[in-house]
């Protein structure tokens, strides 16, 4: 609704705050209730594609990177020089095997570009899918009688953005209040609908929005080139990468041919 502009999502932020309030943790998304909750908030003007996501039927599942393409720890995350106003989006990541089996979780970064986003959400590829975007890791943590799904639900992210500036930034995203379940995500992602024969790494999405101002009054938080960003939770370590331009990040250039090729030359097929 704010169309990308950071100084008017503020004012859009108490308006929706104060119709719906800060917690829709015990709102289930597609209910009769969230059905009437929708039309009232249509009925106010309020209404958008977040909130459809967010507590209509259908979940927000779309392809964030292809194999290979990930970045883990230590490595340069990827900022479009287009976007003048974008966010960290401190993550769990679930391992789905390739009959829809959630086998373990690890961290994620989903980086986001709000102004390109906002602008029109036909531009999410191009908000969402850039050089060295899709940040995972640092391992990851398969399940087990220590480690189930039952912590991941329970489990909060914490996040730290330490500028070249002097600028911090610090904040958390709580699994438990995010208004879908993990396993209702992995189940719309994959399943009779949709297949990943090599299963699929899925960002479960992030409750942390930030909002505290960094160069103007209202202007909110985007990020400067040199940021280091650390996400963090007990069970998984910590995934730490620094933020460039995309075009100055390592490009990608070993996809699923190199990989065939290289398994080749050594005889391994």
């Amino acid at each position: 609704k704010a169309r990308g502009n950071p100084a008017a999502a503020v004012a859009i932020r108490e308006e929706i705050g104060k119709l719906i309030g800060d917690d829709l943790s015990k709102l289930k998304p597609g209910s009769p209730e969230a059905m009437r909750l929708k039309e009232v908030l249509i009925a106010q003007g309020a209404w958008s594609q977040y909130l459809e996501v967010g507590i209509g039927p259908y979940a927000e599942i779309f392809t964030k990177a292809p194999p290979m393409s990930s970045i883990g720890t230590g490595a340069d995350a990827g900022l479009h020089p287009a976007s003048t106003w974008n966010n960290p989006e401190p993550e769990i990541v679930l391992i789905v095997a390739s009959d829809g089996r959630i086998v373990g979780a690890t961290l994620g970064n989903d980086v986001n570009l709000r102004d390109v986003e906002g602008r029109s959400a036909l531009l999410l590829g191009k908000a969402k899918d850039n050089n060295a975007s899709a940040a995972v890791g640092p391992f990851i943590r398969l399940f087990d009688d220590g480690f189930t799904l039952d912590h991941v639900r329970n489990t909060t992210v914490t996040l730290t953005v330490q500028g070249e500036d002097g600028f911090v930034l610090e904040g958390s995203s709580s699994i438990a209040k995010i208004s879908r379940d993990p396993a209702d995500l992995a189940a719309q992602m994959i399943g009779p609908h949709h297949q990943y024969p090599d299963g699929a790494a899925l960002y479960l999405g992030t409750m942390f929005a930030p909002i505290k101002d960094r160069d103007t009054p209202g202007g909110g938080f985007t990020h400067e080139y040199g940021d280091v960003v650390t996400i963090a939770a007990p069970e998984l370590g910590a995934l730490v990468n620094r933020m460039r331009a995309t075009q100055d990040c390592e490009p990608w250039t070993f996809g699923a041919s190199h990989l065939m090729r290289n398994l080749a030359k050594r005889g391994l097929l």
